[in-house]
């Protein structure tokens, strides 16, 4: 008769500890989920007004990264020392933003130098286009 009593005390579980684990897991995510919405894009899709005017008056600076690491803005070539002033002087006159057109094999750290140089400016519109 003991091991008929044994098998009566297994036959409910005990769900406890797993709701509890439920619970502050869901505590956590409640805690984690608005940090995480703020760190978002803002994307900002154009009207078809405002995209002809931009056509019409293109206001984007255009860095060419090639691949020995060669810079050129807007179409003409700029040292590596003189990119970061260039870049100042022309973010004056256009100011929608920057556009970094980099080579297949191009290097990271190339790409990265002027994405550096873009914040140090203020510049917070940046898009990387690989050639």
């Amino acid at each position: 008769m003991s091991t008929h009593n044994r098998r009566d005390s297994f036959n409910e579980i005990n769900i406890t500890p797993l709701t509890d684990i439920f619970l502050v897991l869901l505590i956590i995510m409640m805690v984690i989920a608005p940090l995480l919405d703020q760190q978002g894009l803002n994307l900002m899709i154009p009207t078809e007004h405002e995209a002809q005017k931009q056509e019409d008056e293109p206001k984007i600076i255009t860095v060419n990264v090639s691949e020995k690491g060669e810079y050129s803005l807007n179409g003409e070539s700029v040292e590596g020392e003189n990119l970061l002033t260039l870049l100042e002087e022309t973010y004056k006159e256009q100011k929608d933003g920057l556009l970094i057109k980099a080579d297949e094999e191009s290097t990271h750290g190339a790409v990265v130098k002027v994405m550096d140089a873009a914040q140090q400016i203020g510049i917070q519109n940046i898009s990387v286009l690989e050639n």
